[in-house]
């Protein structure tokens, strides 16, 4: 079994006990990937993303498991971590909102994920369905992925300031216009979350505001 400080760690909890040298949130960041799995016909079932945790974590991380690792090695390990952050991002609907215009959508339980190691960086991969398909024809559908407390921030994919053309994807035969928006929190709220401190705790949803928005339409 993982140690309770690394499951902390690998869950993204906001009480991760690791030294760090800043104060103001965020602490780390994943880059994000998203591609929307659609079925014969047309409508949306699932969100597919990939969770890369940033340099530092995953070397710290990496180091951890590998003490930790049993007879089973390091796969076994990466395996259970897979299993630990899925239990505990559960709860928390795995850190996304989807919409379709102001209506919250439904979303299930994953139970088809994996995390690897790739370049030195730890990966989650994993498949989040929806309760009931979603027609996508004529819809535009927008999504975040936010840590609530905001301590870790959730980026996609990017060269400098510009997302890659695979950080938003949609599989199947539809003709959709993709596109991500920067975030544009309130100068207030900026001022806010830079003044908490690495024991302090987040207002409730504070991550919300700092997040990228996907957004898709499709015809």
């Amino acid at each position: 079994m993982v140690s309770p400080r690394l499951i902390g760690a690998l869950c993204l909890a906001a009480g991760l006990l690791l030294p760090l040298a800043a104060a103001a949130h965020p602490h780390g960041w994943i880059d994000l990937r998203m591609r929307l799995v659609l079925d014969g016909e047309g409508r949306l079932q699932a969100l597919q993303q990939s969770w890369r945790l940033d340099p530092f974590y995953s070397l710290v991380l990496l180091e951890e498991l590998g003490r930790e690792a049993g007879g089973g090695g390091l796969d076994a390990a990466l395996d259970q971590l897979g299993s630990d952050m899925r239990e505990t991002l559960s709860p928390q609907g795995y850190f996304t909102e989807l919409t379709l215009e102001d209506d919250r959508l439904g979303l299930g339980e994953v139970n088809d994920y994996t995390v690897l190691e790739r370049d030195g960086r730890i990966e989650f991969v994993f498949l989040l369905p929806l309760v009931e398909p979603l027609e996508m024809a004529g819809e535009t559908l927008r999504y975040r992925v936010f840590d609530p407390t905001y301590y870790i921030e959730v980026v996609h994919e990017a060269a400098g300031d510009t997302p890659l053309a695979d950080a938003l994807v949609v599989g199947g035969e539809l003709n959709c216009q993709t596109r991500i928006r920067a975030a544009e929190p309130d100068p207030e709220r900026v001022m806010a979350a830079a003044m908490l401190d690495v024991d302090d705790e987040a207002e409730p949803g504070l991550g919300r505001h700092f997040a990228e928005t996907g957004e898709v339409t499709c015809r």
